[in-house]
């Protein structure tokens, strides 16, 4: 007998020594009858507090009231054992998530005697589980936005093809017709063009490709000067606020592309209070750590790809709504291109994606905080500029007040309709024009023809070398040539693949016969000063 007490002592000696597990004993009713230190260590309670009290104490209000506890130990009475994870609460209220298993114990004849109990926190490596999940569905949805992202882009390069030859060809055609029937139906298809490339700017918005001319303002300024369109934008039944603080940084930002964005997300707002309701549109400056910043990349979406944003200070712009709110299954696929919850009709799916995309190109973050039935909040994060005086460059001041002369130009272009519809541009110009279709013949054309004047070429082409790598070549052979560069990729896109372009100008594509001609008058001018 004495054995058998001083194997009991030493079982119930390591048993209290164990720090990493609660494990206790409950009697059939669920009244605590031991307690180990480690069970002490993660619920708080002492021995002498809680022996003789019910195990539910450990459970949340809403377990209890579901009655959690009594199907526990039913479920481990009638099957022997009974394992789960879940919320715990300790003495001083706070939370923690256990792993949980509890073993019926029976006499030799079954009885029911009680219920070995075994708890560990795991809490820790719930979040390491979650942080992981996180970092997976991010990687997902960045690879996700990427791809769309460049098919989106390509699709709207190969657009802007299309678009260039259209307005152009309908451009040549207005300078020969008299008919104002001819003259009507000509204007219809102009401004079909020009809707078709305001779709390619929208696409190439979300690709993050669009031509940005960002200058350093204040975004609350820009809203309150637009607030009479946004006003107009809202139905009668909706009170719409602005609380735009005077003091906040500006920001390196395209105008119109920002306005374009807010007016997007007005309008969805609208739309998602089809009875009426409230809408706030405010400015704010806000400073955010590293760990916010990963944050609210994260919270754009089913987490957005990682933003390129490295400021610690932003101008924080919100438009919050009293609408129906996004369930989750909706804020996931919110900044896909083409994804819309509107009637068929009713909307392209393009307006929060241009706003994704005007966004992160800029260098901001967007964050959706959204509620079905309560609303949705829209916050854009724009990094503040610099605090630096901006004088501007006299020399982009320089207007050619003696018109262009004409002269030759080597246009290099891949696609045949364009480069036709280039040709007959530079023709009416009064320009002599030749053509190649790819830079290793313009090259050759450019090393046994001394009387180019002007090189007009498309970045993106077949066989080996680009437009920026046949300019750099044809400088070296000609140092005084004018070079003029066209894509449907805007620059910081072409800058990111192919290095700084300043030394060449630009134009994005769709180009109309105006452009290009001022564009080159503006080149003569520069050349001549």
């Amino acid at each position: 007998m004495i054995d058998i007490v001083s194997d009991a002592k030493r079982f119930e000696l390591l048993i209290g020594a164990v720090t990493d597990y609660a494990i206790y004993m409950l009697d059939p009713n669920g009244i605590v009858t031991s307690w180990n230190s480690g069970a002490q260590r993660f619920k708080g309670y002492k021995a002498s507090e809680i022996i003789g009290q019910h195990f539910s104490r450990f459970y949340t209000d809403a377990d209890r009231a579901e009655g959690q506890p009594e199907r526990m130990l039913q479920i481990a009475a009638e099957e022997g054992r009974y394992e789960a994870e879940g919320w715990r609460v300790r003495q001083d209220g706070s939370l923690f998530w256990a792993s949980v298993v509890i073993d019926a114990i029976r006499a030799e004849d079954g009885t029911l005697l009680g219920f070995a109990k075994i708890t560990r926190d795991i809490t820790e490596k719930k979040q390491a589980q979650e942080t992981l999940e996180q970092t997976r569905a991010a990687l997902f949805q960045a690879q996700k936005m990427e791809a769309i992202g460049q098919l989106t882009g390509g699709i709207a390069h190969d657009l802007n093809n299309l678009l260039t030859v259209i307005a152009n060809g309908l451009d040549l055609l207005s300078r020969n017709l008299r008919d104002p029937r001819d003259l009507r139906r000509l204007d219809a298809a102009q401004r079909a063009t020009d809707r078709g490339a305001k779709l390619t700017q929208q696409l190439l918005a979300f690709a993050r490709r669009q031509p940005l001319r960002p200058q350093r303002q204040s975004p609350a300024a820009l809203i309150r000067d637009f607030e009479p369109v946004l006003r107009r934008a809202c139905s009668a039944n909706i009170d719409i606020e602005f609380d735009l603080q005077a003091r906040t940084h500006q920001c390196d930002i395209d105008g119109p592309q920002f306005e374009a964005a807010i007016l997007n997300l007005v309008v969805n707002a609208r739309d998602a209070m089809p009875s009426g309701g409230r809408l706030q549109v405010r400015t704010s400056a806000v400073a955010l750590d590293a760990v916010k910043r990963e944050a609210v990349t994260r919270s754009a979406g089913a987490d957005a790809p990682a933003i390129t944003a490295t400021a610690s200070e932003f101008v924080l712009v919100e438009v919050v709504d009293t609408g129906t709110g996004m369930p989750p299954e909706v804020q996931v696929r919110a900044f896909d291109p083409f994804f819309t919850t509107k009637e068929v009709g009713k909307g392209t799916g393009l307006g929060l994606s241009q706003v994704y995309g005007f966004v992160t190109q800029t260098g901001g973050m967007v964050e959706i905080d959204s509620t079905q039935g309560r609303g949705t909040a829209i916050r854009i994060y724009l990094p503040a500029a610099e605090r630096v005086s901006t004088e501007a460059d006299p020399a982009s001041e320089i207007v050619d007040e003696h018109g262009q002369q004409a002269g030759t130009v080597l246009i290099v272009e891949d696609e045949s309709e364009v480069l036709d519809i280039a040709a007959e541009i530079f023709q009416s110009l009064g320009y002599q024009v030749h053509t190649a279709q790819e830079a290793y013949s313009a090259l050759d054309h450019l090393r046994h023809s001394r009387n180019i004047d002007v090189l007009f070429t498309d970045v993106i082409m077949p066989r080996g070398m680009n437009g920026i790598e046949l300019a750099r070549e044809a400088r070296k052979l000609r140092p005084d040539i004018m070079v003029l560069l066209a894509s449907g990729y805007p620059i910081p896109a072409l800058s990111a693949e192919f290095g700084a372009l300043d030394e060449f100008a630009f134009l994005s594509k769709p180009y109309r016969w105006a452009e290009v001609a001022d564009r080159l008058k503006s080149l003569r001018a520069a050349g001549s000063s």
